[in-house]
């Protein structure tokens, strides 16, 4: 168990980490671009691709991504140190809070005025130690059957966000902070996402592989 102030600490340090812009950071010192004014001008992996090709992209989704894990990885840390029993929340809210301090940050970075990413790349860094390695993959094999079905990475990305919730419930069946901490961090990134649902309703998202087209994110 762990106290509010140790778990308001975790939830600021994994902001604070999240909100690290990679895709500005990485475009800038290695291309020599600002990708904020390419394509959609997100700072996510799908527009770093497009702005800085392949490695440049990749680049930046590993990043994010390792974000994710940082976050959860020093939440535990954090626990392990000061976890005692009469503590107001558990673990697994630790947990919670470094998953959305990390996936907030991201979305709304103080550093970009806040404004970021739509927090896919480093939600599911952070899922491998929050929701355990068995039900990140199922995020991840939805997110790439969609993906892969659509064409569209705003659909897959959309549909992992949808799947968050009922994987909350099942990894931390009972614990009912942990379970409304990842549902508000779900709520969000669909929230994030709510151009390209626009767009595709109206069938003008871009696929993967077009070359027309809006670009998202």
């Amino acid at each position: 168990m762990i106290s509010l102030p140790i778990a308001a600490a975790i939830f600021v340090l994994s902001f604070l980490l999240g909100s690290i812009p990679n895709g500005v950071i990485v475009g800038k010192v290695f291309y020599h671009t600002d990708i904020r004014s390419v394509g959609s001008g997100n700072i996510g992996t799908t527009n770093a691709i497009r702005a800085l090709g392949k490695k440049g992209g990749y680049a930046v989704f590993l990043l994010d991504f390792a974000k994710g894990v940082l976050s959860g990885l020093i939440a535990l840390a954090i626990m392990a140190a000061v976890a005692r029993a009469d503590g107001a929340l558990t673990c697994a809210d630790g947990l919670c809070l470094a998953f959305l301090g990390a996936g907030l940050g991201h979305i709304f970075s103080p550093w970009l005025g806040f404004k970021g990413g739509k927090g896919i790349a480093v939600c599911v860094g952070a899922m491998f130690v929050t929701f355990g390695p068995i039900a990140a993959l199922i995020e991840l094999a939805l997110f790439a059957a969609v993906v892969a079905a659509s064409k569209y990475v705003s659909a897959g990305s959309v549909a992992a966000a949808v799947l968050c919730p009922f994987m909350a419930l099942w990894v931390f069946w009972g614990d009912w902070v942990a379970v409304v901490i990842c549902s508000l961090m779900a709520g969000v990134v669909i929230w994030a996402h709510r151009a390209n649902i626009g767009r595709l309703r109206a069938g003008t998202e871009r696929r993967i592989g077009s070359s027309h087209g809006k670009s998202q994110a």
